[in-house]
């Protein structure tokens, strides 16, 4: 029973149990000896926390806003590819749950179900991440796919310029649709609710590139277009130019640095996200709750500023929030719960995150996210303590 599950890591344990192992370990994996992405969860457990008490705590509220637009949590949905191998039709599902509990789904440029798939399956506007490639062509339609859509916001993710090495997608030779050898067929044979699901759907491709980009008609020749796409030259000229060809809100993904940071301000973005990528790019770099105080304190309020990365609870939330984050996007806890159950394990997620939030902020003395600040931590953060 999903109810039974009250932590985050119940919907983990529960995943792990559902979906096949190279999905799972796609989406639990960080790059080389992945320090970075266990950082990116232990730094948050070195911020305290500071109990007040006779204080009234009736009437709370987590609504706040992200780029202007109203959130009933400070919290989105970040976008991960090969959603839809974690359970048939996942970001169709993850969507709805999104549009039902009032927070931001944001679909990736690697998806299995499209642009097209999200918007006939939702009523209210999505946000879509993009990949810059080579094939500048095949940019431009995306972005005008995501327009003819009603995409109110373009996610561009700046961190993915190279792909960093994850070995346990390489151990397990990790593909979509699956390879049928005998280690592939095994580990689905063992999922037997996983593939039923999955033998009722059609998506099971990249949806917003095959028949879409040039030459790509079939995953046989997706993979090498892929292996050739990604755009080692992206530059902020390239910023600009995808900002004035958009003409709408623009998040850029990937801010560690602050000297990035006070580069993106003059970009004319609307937002920032501090991000490491989930510890999936640059093994060895600061962890996203680390490298935020620092971002925030070289941008100040010329941008809002956003966070990702090692978010798994409510906790998490108020104290990326405390430490001057807008709003923060959840990609494992979100893919956690969809594997364990679908969209109602997504919802379950949130309905976690929700209450872990609400209670915290009571218990630190406080009734509206909107207010919080640093002043709730028992101390602020020293770099010594946190991984540098």
């Amino acid at each position: 029973m999903l109810q039974n599950a009250l932590t985050i890591a119940d919907l983990k344990a529960r995943a792990r149990r559902r979906v096949p192992k190279m999905f799972f370990d796609y989406a639990d994996s960080g790059a080389w000896t992945e320090g970075t992405y266990r950082a990116n969860e232990e730094d948050f457990a070195k911020i305290l926390l500071r109990q007040r008490v006779l204080v009234d705590m009736t009437d709370r509220t987590l609504a706040s806003e992200m780029i202007g637009e109203p959130v009933s949590m400070p919290v989105a949905i970040a976008p991960t590819g090969l959603t839809g191998m974690q359970h048939a039709d996942g970001e169709i599902l993850g969507a709805q749950a999104a549009e039902a509990f009032g927070i931001p789904f944001t679909l990736s440029t690697m998806s299995i179900c499209s642009i097209e798939d999200i918007a006939a399956n939702t009523t209210k506007p999505f946000w879509f991440q993009l990949y810059v490639m080579r094939d500048r062509a095949f940019i431009e339609s995306l972005i005008g796919r995501a327009r003819a859509a009603g995409c109110s916001a373009l996610v561009l993710t700046l961190d993915l310029q190279i792909l960093g090495q994850r070995h346990k997608d390489l151990r397990n030779g990790l593909s979509a649709p699956p390879k049928f050898t005998p280690k592939h067929v095994w580990q689905m044979a063992t999922r037997p609710f996983w593939c039923l699901d999955m033998a009722r759907t059609k998506r099971r491709t990249f949806g917003n590139i095959v028949g879409h980009a040039q030459n790509v008609g079939d995953l046989s020749s997706l993979s090498s277009w892929t292996a050739e796409q990604f755009d080692p030259r992206l530059s902020w000229e390239d910023v600009k130019w995808i900002r004035e060809l958009w003409g709408g809100k623009l998040i850029l993904k990937g801010i560690l640095d602050p000297e990035d940071a006070k580069m993106a301000v003059g970009s004319g973005a609307d937002a920032i996200i501090v991000s490491n990528h989930g510890g999936r790019q640059l093994d060895g770099a600061r962890s996203s709750i680390a490298a935020l105080p620092l971002v925030k304190q070289a941008v100040g309020d010329e941008i809002e500023v956003h966070m990702d990365g090692g978010i798994r609870s409510g906790q998490d939330v108020l104290k990326a929030i405390a430490l001057g984050a807008k709003g923060v996007y959840i990609g494992r806890p979100f893919l956690y719960g969809l594997g364990a159950g679908g969209r109602d394990g997504v919802t379950r997620a949130l309905e976690i995150l929700k209450r872990e939030l609400d209670i915290t902020m009571a218990l630190c003395g406080r009734r509206d996210i909107r207010t919080i600040g640093p002043e709730i931590l028992d101390r602020e953060p020293r770099l010594e303590d946190l991984r540098v």
